[in-house]
């Protein structure tokens, strides 16, 4: 099973993102190298909405320039569910655009927040093993 490899912090992060915009999702990118996350980067939610989210351009941008300045690669995406689980909905995999990024999901439907990462591509997906330092 393919894995991704991130800090506690870095999971830390995200969870304290997904909590700070709820009840709307949030959204951001993780940028690192083979497969280990080293930063996390928010995004706007352009949508604004419980239920979707488009990273806002101007600063996905933005986030790719900062982990190309670090010498970095994008090396996937989170968002949050905030009362859904950790699953990819049929709209995150319409929307998944990169066959190659991985795909995180924060849910706030439990406590502890539940967090998977994926692979989205083809119209499916399958899971990946996330491994917390």
């Amino acid at each position: 099973m393919e894995t991704l490899t991130l800090e506690r912090v870095h999971l830390g992060a995200m969870v304290s993102h997904a909590r700070s915009e709820a009840p709307n999702e949030c959204c951001g990118v993780l940028a690192g190298r083979n497969g280990r996350v080293e930063r996390v980067r928010p995004v706007a939610n352009a949508d604004r909405s419980p239920y979707t989210f488009r990273m806002d351009p101007h600063e996905l941008l933005r986030a790719y320039q900062e982990a190309d300045a670090e010498g970095l690669e994008v090396v996937g995406y989170y968002h949050s569910h905030p009362a859904t689980p950790a699953v990819p909905s049929r709209t995150d995999v319409a929307r998944a655009a990169d066959p190659f990024a991985v795909y995180v999901i924060v849910s706030l439907a439990s406590e502890p927040p539940e967090v998977r990462a994926y692979r989205i591509a083809d119209g499916g997906y399958r899971e990946l093993e996330l491994r917390v330092r």
